[in-house]
């Protein structure tokens, strides 16, 4: 099992990628100039992190498409314009609610679509629950995960637009985590990141 990230640089990538408390999950880190130069197919998975820029990651949708149709496995996560370099994404933006969390008994409406997925042995509902930046029109066949409060895809895996296989949200984990904003979102890679390395490489749907 080898993982490559993508790793853009700033701050918070540095924090999430570089530090002890997660470095130990990537077996390489690569800057998007340099991802023309690494042999795609060697690794089971390439992680694209939360706020890269698409602009970074355009010249390279052929080489991404071609390691999705030889069947590897693509994570893309929130506010990087996935849509621009990844194929069959489309993306509806939403008025993003930063403080909802300080109204007592409030609720962001995020659900989990699938509780019966490998993800949620690693996460809690709550573990997916600080932000909402928008949802997708997933393509046939595609398995919806986490929904918005209007049952909105926000997390899910396509296996039929490519020979691979690429995990999608709108979620921004590395971003607040990097940041030490949102407690959350630390729980989210906590259990998230063991699930990527243990068992995207196996049936993680049972």
């Amino acid at each position: 099992m080898a993982i490559l990230a993508i790793h853009p640089g700033t701050y918070y990538h540095i924090e999430s990628f570089e530090s002890p408390r997660y470095a130990h999950y990537f077996d390489r880190l690569v800057r998007p100039e340099a991802l023309a130069d690494v042999a795609l197919e060697e690794f089971n998975v390439v992680l694209i992190p939360c706020r890269t820029p698409a602009d970074r990651m355009e010249p390279h949708r052929a080489q991404l498409r071609a390691y999705l149709d030889q069947g590897g496995t693509i994570i893309a996560t929130g506010e990087s314009d996935s849509e621009l370099f990844l194929p069959g994404i489309t993306f509806t933006p939403q008025p993003t609610n930063f403080w909802w969390w300080l109204t007592p008994g409030a609720d962001l409406g995020v659900r989990i679509s699938r509780p019966e997925h490998g993800l949620f042995r690693h996460l809690e509902q709550k573990d997916v629950t600080w932000h909402l930046h928008g949802w997708y029109d997933v393509p046939a066949g595609a398995e919806v995960l986490a929904v918005n409060e209007s049952g909105k895809p926000i997390l899910y895996i396509d296996e039929v637009t490519t020979g691979g296989r690429m995990l999608i949200t709108s979620l921004d984990p590395f971003y607040h985590h990097g940041s030490h904003f949102m407690p959350a979102t630390t729980r989210f890679l906590d259990g998230f990141l063991p699930f990527m390395r243990q068992e995207l490489d196996k049936d993680y749907s049972r």
